[in-house]
């Protein structure tokens, strides 16, 4: 579509402190594990991408975009048919606040500036292009609340129970069910949970029904079967759990861009 390379590597070692690329990604497309020299922001113009780090997972529709730091390892899925937008960054100009991995809000303003780079040549002109490119950088900014970020925990007994989980979001398994099975007591997987993830049991698990909601929205599927899917009694709880955590029902939620 850019004429470019569509090859992440050929962006790691350019002159220019920015490089934008643009990949198309059917449903379900796996990018397995990597990490690059310079930091990317992970953009879905059309579609929404799901990213997994040690840190924890993130699901972004059009209205958000993933930073990821340089040199830290992170694994992709296109959660529909996606036209992907990447900004690499190079260490010595990455903005101060995006020293880790972070979800950044994409308005109007900050979308069009990542069309722009992108469609630049690599090795962009250092008149017009190079101030357009400073301004992208200005514009990025991480968000202080991300809805769709599920932390990910260390202890490995803890991950049996969040991987089976996200295996199966429906998944309605007790504490008293997971502690016969993982060798933990209930008592430590209720304290461990908000010592490694920052949430409870049954908000982490709800969260990762949010997430799951969200791949399932940009694959297209209908509200009513998602719901089903998921292990809720109606698509109108759903739709009721899905407007309390994004201010938005689920048909709205791909429409409503920010205004800033």
């Amino acid at each position: 579509m850019f004429g470019k390379s569509e090859n992440r590597d050929d962006y790691q070692a350019i002159h220019r402190p920015v490089g934008g690329m643009a990949r198309k990604l059917a449903n379900g497309f796996y990018i397995d594990t990597h990490s690059h020299p310079r930091g990317q922001l992970i953009y879905a113009y059309v579609g929404a991408i799901s990213v997994s780090t040690d840190y924890g997972c993130w699901v972004v529709p059009p209205q958000r975009a993933v930073w990821v730091p340089c040199n830290v390892s992170h694994a992709m899925q296109a959660c529909g048919d996606v036209e992907m937008r990447t900004i690499y960054i190079r260490e010595d100009a990455i903005p101060k606040e995006l020293q880790t991995c972070c979800v950044v809000a994409v308005p109007p303003l900050l979308r069009e500036l990542i069309s722009e780079v992108v469609s630049m040549p690599v090795e962009y002109d250092e008149g017009r292009d190079d101030l357009v490119v400073k301004l992208l950088l200005q514009e990025l900014r991480p968000l202080s609340v991300v809805p769709l970020h599920l932390p990910m925990p260390t202890d490995q007994r803890l991950a049996k129970i969040c991987e089976r989980i996200l295996e199966d979001p429906a998944n309605e398994t007790s504490v008293q069910e997971w502690s016969k099975s993982i060798g933990a007591s209930e008592r430590t997987i209720i304290r461990l949970f908000p010592e490694e993830t920052g949430l409870t049991y049954s908000r982490w698990k709800q969260q990762a029904r949010l997430m799951a909601a969200v791949r399932l929205l940009a694959e297209g599927c209908h509200v009513t079967d998602i719901a089903l899917q998921l292990g809720y009694e109606s698509p109108s709880a759903f739709s009721a759990m899905f407007r309390r955590a994004l201010g938005m029902s689920p048909t709205e939620y791909f429409r409503e861009v920010p205004a800033g």
